[in-house]
């Protein structure tokens, strides 16, 4: 579905057609590689080099802000052209083995204080910053949403959660202050669009014109008109779901948000049925990041969450999310399988 959505977003009635499709392709016949490696490999031993994979992803973010490629104001690839890889993109499946790695080994008997949690919490800052110096938010925000959703699942008692709130609250403002002049700007476009319908606050208006103009049953395969005319920006990444949506309306936007529910539910009874509490830490982390993508990418088009720059799983082009995403599943594949296998 991706796929031929892709095939859409590059498609001109006027004749000529982009390469995107086929190099999304390229990159979902090495995702399934890596996926099947991952599923075959024990993820007992993928987690014993949880900590080693780390530090080699934070030196490729470390080497991508001093030798990297630079794209519409990022410096965030290394590599170039059809070889350019995104390390940030890595690190999201990459901090989910290694927290998974650090809580199967520091259990607690009742919830975590905040002296327990110190450790994990610098596990994820320092990539988060590496991510934010580049900048890329979008990613950056990830690996903060991962890192709560598993120490909530893990659990925090209650004194910490209140200071941890507490401060949040008070800090937020001072984060206006932190954020890049584009980055404030998308916030302000999220509360009001129309201040600046042809700048800032395009974007939003396009992707809620193409989706509301599919209505229930869309406009059929390669008949968007906001699509097919170009009116929609960045339609084979950001905001592939505003250009599904326009074809195929919302009786498919409800199938694809379906078909996403049942990846999710499936993870979660992986996590349920898990062997033991490493498996159940992985998969619910990997549940979690695909759930989460999926929510913030489909608020932002509907613009009821400001434009963060997060893929849309499995559809969005990009091929280190389409690795990331597929290795992955393939840990979860690798937990679901396992249950059923002794650990010597």
């Amino acid at each position: 579905m991706g796929i031929l959505n892709i095939y859409s977003t590059g498609f001109s009635a006027a004749g000529g057609q982009t390469s995107f499709y086929l190099k999304q392709l390229q990159w979902v016949v090495l995702g399934f590689i890596l996926m099947m490696a991952v599923f075959f490999l024990d993820y007992h031993v993928i987690v014993q080099y949880a900590y080693a994979i780390y530090g080699f992803i934070l030196m490729l973010l470390v080497l991508v802000l001093v030798i990297g490629s630079s794209s519409h104001g990022a410096q965030r690839w290394l590599g170039a052209g059809a070889f350019a890889v995104q390390p940030s993109e890595f690190m999201k499946a990459v901090i989910i083995i290694t927290l998974a790695r650090y809580f199967d080994n520091h259990k607690s008997n009742e919830s975590y204080s905040l002296k327990e949690l110190l450790v994990p919490f610098m596990m994820v800052m320092t990539p988060f910053l590496l991510i934010l110096k580049q900048p890329d938010l979008g990613t950056a925000l990830m690996l903060i949403v991962i890192f709560v959703s598993i120490i909530a699942f893990m659990g925090v008692n209650r004194k910490s959660l209140i200071f941890v709130v507490v401060s949040g609250l008070i800090l937020a403002p001072g984060g206006w202050f932190l954020l890049k002049d584009y980055q404030r700007e998308r916030l302000i476009t999220f509360l009001n669009p129309e201040r600046d319908p042809l700048g800032s606050g395009y974007h939003i208006i396009q992707s809620k014109i193409a989706i509301g103009s599919g209505e229930i049953f869309g406009k059929g395969f390669l008949s968007g008109s906001q699509t097919q005319l170009k009116f929609l920006p960045e339609q084979q990444t950001d905001f592939v779901f505003s250009v599904f949506a326009e074809e195929w309306g919302f009786i498919g936007s409800m199938f694809l948000i379906a078909v996403f529910m049942v990846i999710i539910l499936w993870g979660l009874k992986i996590a349920l049925q898990a062997k033991d509490s490493l498996g159940t830490i992985i998969a619910f982390g990997v549940t979690a990041f695909i759930s989460w993508e999926v929510f913030i990418n489909i608020g932002m088009v509907l613009g009821i969450l400001p434009v963060v720059g997060i893929p849309l799983p499995f559809f969005s082009y990009g091929g280190s999310a389409m690795l990331t995403l597929m290795a992955a599943v393939g840990l979860l594949m690798n937990v679901s399988a396992r249950r059923f296998i002794l650990q010597k």
